[in-house]
């Protein structure tokens, strides 16, 4: 036997950036701070499950499908040949490992699909942005952290397999992923490095990382209207967010602004902004003094933008929590909103820089715009006083 190359170098670029995308979108998957970087891997992930399903056919010997294409059948004989010990050597993959291999593709297919449709959905950002509501987007959402599970009980059953065949055979399988070569015999079919190959897949990857990061997230956006800077913590990266453009009405913001911060229709059903207009001559101890005509033209534009609308996510998680035979008045008596702000502590609240549960601003620095997305909140620090 002789040391041989087996794997080219795009198969093995593949199979450690895939790794690598994988696992960093998995760790930046909480958290809107992080989802640059989190899109930015999943669509990497499809990119590279593209090249995998051309390179299959296209590829050296040992890459190409029909090298390893073996059943379920033959996956289970070959695991209980593994657990006997007397499993047969493959210099390629093994009939288990190729049936992970295929599942990994499939799983990363439908987790960079999925992710792409929960972007346009419950952000309405990316490609796919406003092709479904919140509430259409949700069993879709649901599939995605689904797919991503199983795709991470894959990786570490093939993590376990790499271990035990490497145990078994005395080869390092992992390093053989590095360097490309086994031992194997003089009439094996040796690979082409497709060097060529490797470096033009260097280079698309790092100019889309180049685009995304400098161009996607710093210069396009700085561009757009209504761009919210995150506030994100200073341990973790600052990534400018915009979310998406709500409608804007003069008249509905000079009237309601006249006497306190404009509330964006989104944040109380219809039903609730129809009874406050109902109401006006009560309004909170307030008789608002609107004339039919105008009354009726803010009416009009706050139905029209309410959360049953389900315009944003916050939107449809506050629809979604008032029971249909309440009414609320209040923003902060809706059920969503008293159970994302159960854990600020009084003092927060007593801040000077807050003062009032009302003061949405002082915390969502695009409540101006009615988004209320996630990277553009912070509590503030402590106030500053006077000594």
């Amino acid at each position: 036997m002789q040391r041989t190359l087996i794997w080219d170098l795009p198969t093995r670029l593949f199979h450690w950036t895939l790794a690598l995308s994988f696992a960093g979108a998995w760790l930046t998957s909480d958290g809107d701070q992080w989802r640059a970087i989190h899109v930015f891997l999943g669509y990497l992930m499809l990119a590279l499950v593209g090249f995998r399903l051309l390179w299959g056919f296209a590829g050296s010997h040992f890459s190409r499908f029909a090298s390893f294409w073996f059943g379920p059948k033959e996956a289970l004989i070959y695991l209980q040949q593994v657990a006997s010990g007397r499993a047969q050597r493959h210099v390629g993959h093994n009939p288990t490992g190729s049936l992970a291999i295929y599942i990994l593709l499939a799983l990363a297919m439908v987790v960079g699909v999925t992710g792409v449709l929960t972007l346009g959905g419950d952000e309405q950002q990316g490609i796919a942005a406003g092709w479904a509501s919140f509430a259409q987007i949700q069993t879709i959402k649901k599939l995605h952290d689904l797919c991503a599970t199983l795709m991470l009980l894959v990786v570490m059953g093939h993590i376990t397999g790499v271990v035990v065949e490497s145990v078994l055979h005395k080869e390092n399988l992992a390093r053989s992923m590095v360097t490309g070569t086994k031992l194997a015999d003089a009439d094996t079919p040796v690979a082409k490095p497709h060097t060529g190959v490797a470096l033009l897949m260097l280079l698309l990857i790092t100019g889309f990382a180049l685009w995304w990061f400098d161009y996607a997230i710093d210069r396009q956006l700085d561009s757009q209207p209504g761009q919210v800077e995150s506030v994100a913590d200073n341990n973790e990266p600052r990534v400018k967010f915009v979310g998406r453009q709500l409608p804007d009405n003069a008249q509905w913001r000079n009237e309601c602004g006249s006497c306190h911060a404009v509330f964006y229709p989104a944040l109380l059903p219809a039903r609730s902004w129809q009874k406050i207009m109902a109401e006006q001559s009560q309004h909170f101890g307030t008789d608002l003094g609107l004339d039919a005509s105008t009354s009726a033209a803010v009416l009009a534009f706050m139905t029209a933008n309410a959360a049953d609308q389900h315009n944003t996510e916050a939107a449809f998680k506050i629809e979604q929590s008032i029971p249909r035979d309440a009414t609320p008045l209040r923003i902060t008596e809706t059920p969503y909103w008293l159970h994302k702000h159960q854990e600020i502590a009084a003092a927060d609240w007593a801040s000077a820089l807050v003062k009032s549960k009302s003061n949405c601003a002082a915390c969502h620095s695009d409540a101006d715009k009615g988004t209320f997305e996630d990277a553009a909140m912070q509590i503030p620090g402590p106030a500053l006083t006077k000594p």
